[in-house]
């Protein structure tokens, strides 16, 4: 990871797509403090949070299409720059008695929300052209992702509480800015596409094989979804509050050192076959979770599929590459990067429906959507066996 860090550009470009992000995972609970304190109902705060989410897990795959034919600087500043104006009139206006304006501009705000992550993504390749040293650039990518599920939501909380929902809100426009603006002003921002070549309107949706890897992302981001619900009702089960951050903290723990374990001791496996061994070994180390409640059983239980889900996304983000077609690497990452956002809103509201049955119907939930992203790929694994840069007309 050192090497990879020293790479001319990769520490810049690191840190301004995880900056770029933060809104991605203050916005939702900004939203929520707002409402709440703006005197209106939590299921409006929860509308808007949900309006957001599905509006950039749709507005994602399309601005990832601009890139491809244009170039991520003047995308990411164009998005990010309307994005701002969104979280501010968010700011300024009363969520409570405007539900309809506020719904209008959460959509706006998400829609916009700068493809940082998948064009970065989508530069691994050539910032790092060695297809060995490309894995543990995925790696690196995929652990320091955690940082913005860890550091969002507390960011958003300290200024929520500590000045004002609406400043959180601002600061979602001021924060995203900021890093697209930092990732738009590095050279590698500025490059061209490899090639200019007319691409299908279904874009990388015309691989087979990629469409296989997007359906088994959608029910690992279920898994992530409903885990969280889990997270809060073992929480609520023992009385105490703090499991119910500390479950998907010890996940995200588990999941850093998996990648650096993964990092340092490559796995001998083809990558495809990868996939597989780590979509298993996540859906076997979630399984103890049907069976405990207890909060210090709950948290190892909750490190040891986090060990897999670091490996288990970089193998789906270097195989998305090189099952996308020529010319739609971006749009490709951003399908997979909006699946799993999908997958996690889907996620979260099964699971809070099945909440009135108790945590063994949730732990069912997690354990089920586990199992069924390996089984899903396991059928039709030769789908993932294709060549980088093969043309089209061959992948599908």
């Amino acid at each position: 990871m050192r090497d990879i860090l020293a790479r001319p550009h990769v520490p810049a470009l690191l840190v301004g797509t995880l900056v770029g992000r933060l809104p991605t995972a203050m916005a939702p609970l900004a939203l929520l403090l707002a409402v709440r304190s703006a005197g209106g109902p939590v299921l409006l705060g929860a509308a808007l949070a949900g309006l957001y989410g599905l509006a950039s897990a749709v507005g994602q795959p399309l601005l990832g299409r601009l890139v491809d034919r244009t170039r991520l600087a003047p995308v990411a500043a164009l998005a990010a720059s309307v994005a701002f104006v969104a979280f501010t009139g968010l700011a300024v206006l009363d969520l409570a008695t405007e539900p309809i304006a506020a719904g209008a501009l959460a959509v706006l705000a998400g829609a916009a929300t700068p493809p940082l992550e998948a064009g970065l993504r989508a530069l691994w390749p050539r910032l790092v052209p060695d297809p060995a040293e490309q894995q543990v650039a995925y790696a690196l990518d995929s652990v320091s992702q955690e940082i913005v599920f860890v550091a969002g939501p507390l960011a958003a909380t300290a200024l929520g509480q500590l000045i004002s929902p609406a400043v959180a809100l601002w600061a979602c426009g001021v924060i995203g800015g900021c890093g697209a603006a930092v990732v738009a002003t590095r050279p590698p921002a500025c490059w061209a596409p490899v090639t200019r070549r007319e691409v299908h309107w279904s874009g990388p949706l015309r691989s087979r094989g990629l469409l296989l890897l997007l359906a088994a992302m959608l029910c690992l981001g279920v898994s992530l979804g409903a885990f969280n619900v889990l997270a809060l009702a073992v929480a609520d089960l023992n009385g105490t509050g703090w499991l119910s951050g500390l479950l998907p903290a010890a996940l995200s723990a588990g999941s850093v050192a998996g990648g650096i374990l993964y990092t340092r001791s490559p796995w001998p496996l083809s990558l495809p076959r990868q996939l597989l061994a780590a979509a298993g070994g996540y859906a076997i180390c979630v399984a103890p979770l049907l069976f405990t409640t207890v909060p210090q059983a709950a948290v190892a239980f909750s490190i040891c599929p986090g060990l897999y889900l670091a490996p288990l996304l970089t193998c789906a983000f270097l195989l998305c590459d090189r099952l996308a077609p020529e010319g739609t690497a971006t749009e490709a990452a951003a399908w997979l990067i909006a699946v799993i956002g999908v997958g996690q809103a889907l996620g979260t509201a099964v699971a809070g429906r099945l909440a009135v049955h108790g945590t063994t119907a949730i732990a069912t939930a997690v354990v089920l959507s586990a199992a069924l992203t390996a089984a899903v790929l396991l059928p039709r694994a030769d789908l993932l066996n294709i060549t980088p840069n093969t043309p089209l007309e061959k992948s599908a």
